[in-house]
């Protein structure tokens, strides 16, 4: 183990775990020139359609930390990919997802993408990021031992729009202004069961995330991660993937901070009613990838 890396501490106040990481100090931070995602560059020698590798400034040793390259487009946003390419994207988290979870020392796998400087992506190249923790994380165990996912009673004014099997909609009591929750309607676990329509997560993400940039007519800074099953080997009946965007800006060019009331009090105040931003992004067109060819139910 790296002498700046060891397991989770535990603060006895909060109750939070941290992992101390004083080598990921080091990392790149947006480098304007020779982009290590293009193809040429260092993590990616060969052409690729997408692509995985071992992060090399992971946050827990052990092979636990994954760097995904969704296109060699430098440029593209993840909604340009169009259906098939997400797809293809989506493919590649439920192959890592499986080959990580079959570890015995992995019990959670957690895919997920910081988009934009504001989120704290250090490189722009469209990228995500997968985590295979030793242990299953406190948010998604308090959605698997407390939390209630039901797409199917999602009321009509929350609704977004729908894509094979997947809803697309903005919660009811949402952190973030414009947040969007994407889940299947059929009770599938996680990414590699067969229930999941990849085909439909696919169209729902590549249609949110254009609404999302349509909104202000700019890209959307957001932090996107998906809940799955854990791996751990216990039954968990009542899990069910699901995906979380939370977008930053609450006005074009403003961000909706976090701030102290709500990190100090755990309560959280949403400035834009979750109805209205429901509409207003119902109202935009999507992609056009989507609504050409894979046109959304309403």
């Amino acid at each position: 183990m790296s002498p700046t890396m060891g397991g989770p501490r535990l603060d006895h106040l909060t109750r939070r775990r941290t992992y101390v990481v004083g080598s990921r100090q080091g990392r790149p931070n947006r480098p304007s020139t020779d982009c290590p995602f293009c193809v040429g560059g260092l993590e990616a020698p060969d052409p690729y359609d997408v692509r995985w590798f071992p992060n090399r400034w992971p946050a827990m040793d052990g092979d636990r930390c994954e760097m995904v390259l969704y296109t060699p487009e430098h440029d593209a946003e993840f909604w340009a990919l169009g259906v098939d390419g997400a797809r293809r994207v989506v493919d590649l988290w439920a192959e890592r997802t499986a080959a990580l979870g079959a570890r015995d020392d992995v019990e959670y796998v957690l895919v997920f993408e910081n988009r934009g400087a504001e989120a704290g992506a250090t490189i722009p190249h469209p990228h995500g990021q997968i985590y295979a923790y030793p242990e299953v994380p406190p948010v998604p165990l308090r959605e698997l031992v407390d939390g209630v996912l039901l797409p199917d009673r999602v009321p009509d004014d929350l609704l977004v729009g729908r894509h094979g099997d997947w809803l697309t909609w903005v919660p009811h009591a949402p952190t973030w202004p414009y947040e969007l929750r994407l889940a299947p309607l059929a009770e599938a676990p996680d990414l590699v069961d067969p229930r999941c329509d990849r085909d439909g997560l696919a169209a729902a993400l590549v249609d949110g995330l254009a609404r999302l940039d349509q909104l202000f007519d700019e890209p959307m800074p957001y932090m996107l991660w998906i809940h799955q099953r854990p791996t751990d080997g216990r039954d968990w009946p009542g899990a069910r993937v699901h995906v979380h965007v939370n977008p930053l800006h609450r006005a074009p060019g403003v961000q909706r901070y976090v701030a102290a009331a709500e990190q100090g009090g755990g309560v959280h105040f949403d400035p834009v009613d979750p109805a209205a931003a429901a509409a207003q992004l119902r109202a935009l067109p999507g992609a056009p990838a989507v609504r050409d060819g894979d046109r959304a139910e309403r």
